[in-house]
């Protein structure tokens, strides 16, 4: 069966259609639902990355220059008209706003998960990359107070995988592309209380900083 240029345009229409509304309910979810910011990230292209720069530092890994945010609780169909202008973007949350993140690698992320879940210690959302990255959602001000607690624990020599991102920098939400590499994914989901008020990082420091130190998976720049 043959199809009509206005049939390849229908599909083509609704194609587009699927992906606003993909779009739609992913933003009213993470700015909605889980109170984050959202902004518009690059894409990775062909030719490198979708912001135009030649030789982009982070093809497809950072947001745009110009995007808008669309603030935490923004109203759904509101929220939709600001992102308009950015269909298809990746949408990446700024850190040291409701959250900081505890990066390690993926490895040891899991293995540290399913202890900390055993040990019933309250966790954040964590989000895996395709890059092979676990991140912790922990509380705001961790990034800065992680050396402090990492002496104090004896950990602070020890050459260790974690890597604190705090205020200035930004993850990119699941399940958005990252890098062309493909979507960041949930290892554990949001939840009403965990998305809101995630934890304290010393709560998770001392599980996190053994688990790495005995997988010994060596870090990336």
């Amino acid at each position: 069966m043959g199809f009509t240029i206005g049939g390849i345009r229908d599909i083509r229409s609704g194609i587009r259609r699927r992906g606003r509304t993909a779009d739609r309910l992913v933003l009213a979810e993470l700015s909605g639902r889980w109170g984050w910011d959202v902004v518009p990230g690059a894409r990775a292209t062909a030719d490198g990355c979708s912001c135009g720069t030649r030789r982009c530092a982070a093809p497809g890994a950072h947001p745009l220059d110009r995007g808008r945010r669309v603030a935490a609780g923004t109203a759904a169909d509101h929220a939709a008209r600001l992102w308009a202008p950015y269909g298809g973007a990746a949408m990446m949350l700024p850190v040291g706003v409701a959250f900081d993140i505890l990066d390690v690698a993926e490895r040891a992320g899991r293995r540290a998960l399913v202890r900390l879940e055993r040990m019933g210690l309250p966790l954040g959302p964590v989000a895996v990359t395709p890059e092979g990255r676990a991140q912790f959602f922990v509380a705001p001000g961790s990034a800065r107070a992680l050396p402090g607690l990492l002496y104090r624990m004896g950990w602070d020599d020890a050459g260790l995988d974690l890597r604190p991102l705090g205020p200035g920098t930004y993850i990119t939400a699941p399940p958005s592309d990252r890098a062309g590499l493909g979507p960041v994914r949930w290892l554990r989901s949001p939840g009403a209380a965990s998305a809101g008020r995630p934890p304290e990082a010393r709560l998770l420091l001392g599980t996190l900083a053994y688990v790495t130190h005995r997988t010994r998976t060596p870090a990336y720049a």
